[in-house]
């Protein structure tokens, strides 16, 4: 394997194929003076060997538990190159590699370079790191036509599994928005989305004292009994036997009373698509100020007090009365010099009256066109806004995570300092209000009504702005719920259990963007697809869709028999559209709309030709899939 990238994604992945799949893996990285600037924590183990330990230690802790057991099958190299030029991928062994991922942060260089692989190894294996999703499909197929042309093979499938395809497109924000998102909310399910399939998980607390938890459809995980501890050591290692249990059996389950769970709760369609990029009519009241719309209702009313007036004076009927008065009220009438002095009084009134209205349909003009010139700016939060969430940070991460919560029709307030920032079109285009300045400046977070929101979501790229944004906030506001992206994993753990020991009534939580797509950039390097990962508390748990052929711990038996507690669980099985599949109690139609039925028996035979989707701990899909690469290697 060989990895090549610039920040912390590249060592984490790297880390996660050696500690986990056992592979050989080649890791190319700028030199120090040129990598991307890591957040102010992470510089502090800028050396390259120092930051490689610390990712395969935090990637050990954060496994299922288990040891790491002997070194991965040689221990590896790495290679320092300001880009990934014909020559360094030559020298990194490309040529001879089974799988190629490109992680740089910069789309262009990412797509240079799988070019330049894709002459060098027709039949290599690439996995490219791309923000662009439109782009980024185009690449597969290019890349995929490209090797098809080369090698001589056929049309390639592209099942739910992708095994057939060589080229896999993902994006590390992608991947982690749902996550980050989810965890901000209450009472809103974990998820895990590729394509318009949504998986969700939802954490369940048990209902008293000696019950358990509710298990839904299926259980995935026990929470670890320190949770409710401020001082516990949550979801880490020190947790022992107490700490969170991935894919228990039904005895564990049943024995683990008084702790929460995480279970499968639904699954079903992703939902409506995104608004689309043209604005719409803004309603009546964002068009007027409300002073504005005063002055109309005002002078509304005198006009209807007047024709009311001119109705009893003249006895004349009430349509005539109105369209007399208006004629007044616009100066278009006859002098009444000749009428009655009621009449005259009447009509003088509806002139003062028509003086008055002509600044304010002039001031409604011009509102209105300023409304309409201000839709493509950004909106300040609106007045008696709260129960939102704030939204700290719009670059890459940041965009995907405001998306996912517009998505769910949550109200967001956006901060950030920079104006020209990826996601400030997007917000834009959202109608999201934003607040334009430094999170760290006293005043901001006030504008953007933290006193009154829901939650913060801290996704900035510097460690130090997120944590001094969170401590701010608990300030304000001691239980608020709040959610930090922060670098280094040791960091993120010491601040984890400070804050939760200092603020026990509120929930906080730490993620890190690389811990969380890192899985999926690895599972798709072994050849698979890896659909999303759910944290639960510091571990993760992996979803991936995988063909049973070729795999005799699913081949051949059932459902129930393919089960092992803590590595891997079947939770769905892919049917063709329009094919019934019977043995696994679906009707026909319901596997027309949806490909994947759920809920299968026990007792379904897993046969060589399906496809599946598993849940998995890491260690329990490197075993699954980790032998099968190395009987093909080997072969």
């Amino acid at each position: 394997m060989v990895v090549c990238g610039d920040d912390g994604l590249a060592h984490r992945l790297a880390a996660e194929l050696r500690g986990v799949y056992r592979e050989q893996v080649t890791l190319v990285v700028p030199p120090s003076g040129r990598r991307v600037r890591q957040p102010v924590v992470g510089r502090a183990r800028a050396a390259s060997a120092a930051l490689l330990g610390m990712v395969n230690a935090a990637v050990n802790r954060s496994a299922n538990g288990d040891s790491v057991g002997d070194e991965p099958n040689g221990a590896g190299r790495e290679l320092e190159a300001a880009e990934p030029t014909e020559d360094v991928l030559a020298e990194a062994g490309v040529d001879r590699a089974a799988a190629l991922a490109l992680v740089y942060d910069d789309d262009e260089t990412n797509i240079r370079a799988a070019l330049t692989a894709r002459r060098l190894n027709p039949r290599l294996r690439l996995v490219l790191r791309l923000y662009n999703r439109r782009l980024g499909r185009h690449i597969e197929e290019l890349l995929d036509q490209t090797a098809a042309l080369a090698t001589g093979d056929g049309p390639r499938d592209t099942g739910l599994d992708g095994a057939g395809t060589s080229t896999t497109v993902l994006s590390d924000a992608d991947t982690a928005a749902p996550a980050l998102a989810a965890t901000a909310l209450v009472g809103t399910s974990k998820v895990v989305e590729t394509d318009g399939l949504l998986l969700r998980a939802v954490e369940r607390q048990p209902p008293g004292p000696g019950e358990v938890a509710d298990p839904g459809l299926c259980t995935l995980a026990l929470l670890s009994a320190t949770s409710n501890d401020p001082a516990g050591a949550d979801g880490s290692e020190g947790s022992g036997d107490q700490g969170p249990q991935l894919l228990p059996d039904a005895a564990a389950v049943a024995a683990a009373t008084g702790r929460g769970t995480v279970a499968l709760e639904q699954v079903s369609y992703a939902g409506p698509p995104l608004p689309s990029g043209r604005a719409g009519v803004p309603p009546f009241g964002e068009l007027f100020s409300r002073r504005l719309r005063w002055s109309l209702a005002g002078l509304g009313a005198c006009v209807v007090a007047l024709a009311v007036a001119l109705m009893v004076v003249t006895g004349d009927h009430p349509l005539h009365a109105t369209y007399v008065t208006l004629l007044d009220l616009f100066a278009i009438n006859e002098p009444a010099h000749n009428d009655d002095a009621g009449r005259q009084v009447l009509q003088l009134l509806s002139g003062f009256v028509g003086l008055l209205l002509l600044p304010v349909l002039l001031a409604a003009v011009l509102e209105a066109l300023g409304t309409f010139r201000n839709a493509s700016t950004v909106r300040k939060p609106p007045r008696g806004l709260g129960g939102h969430v704030v939204l700290l940070g719009l670059g890459k991460i940041g965009t995907r995570v405001l998306t996912r919560l517009r998505e769910m029709d949550i109200p967001v307030v956006c901060v950030e300092a920079d104006p020209e920032a990826r996601g400030m079109a997007t917000a834009r285009r959202l109608r999201v209000p934003v607040v334009l300045g430094d999170v760290t400046q006293e005043g901001v977070l006030e504008a953007a009504k933290i006193h009154r929101a829901h939650s913060l979501l801290a996704l900035t790229s510097v460690d130090t702005t997120n944590l001094e944004a969170v401590l701010y906030a608990r300030s304000v506001r001691s239980r608020l719920r709040v959610v930090l992206r922060l670098y280094d994993d040791d960091f993120a753990t010491a601040v984890y259990r400070t804050l939760r020991a200092a603020h026990p009534g509120a929930l906080t939580r730490s993620r890190s963007v690389t811990h969380l797509s890192a899985p999926a950039f690895a599972g798709a390097m072994m050849g698979r697809q890896v659909l999303g990962a759910i944290p639960v508390e510091r571990r993760v748990l992996l979803f991936a869709a995988v063909r049973v052929a070729g795999h005799p711990q699913l081949e051949g038996k059932t459902v129930g028999e393919a089960f092992r507690a803590g590595a891997w669980r079947v939770l769905a099985l892919e049917v063709p559209d329009g094919e019934r599949s019977a043995d696994a109690g679906a009707d026909g139609e319901a596997a027309r709309e949806s490909r994947l039925v759920w809920e299968l028996p026990d007792t379904y035979v897993l046969r060589s030709g399906d496809r599946v989707v598993l849940a998995a701990t890491r260690r329990g899909l490197a075993e699954l899939l980790g032998r099968r690469a190395r009987q093909r290697t080997g072969s």
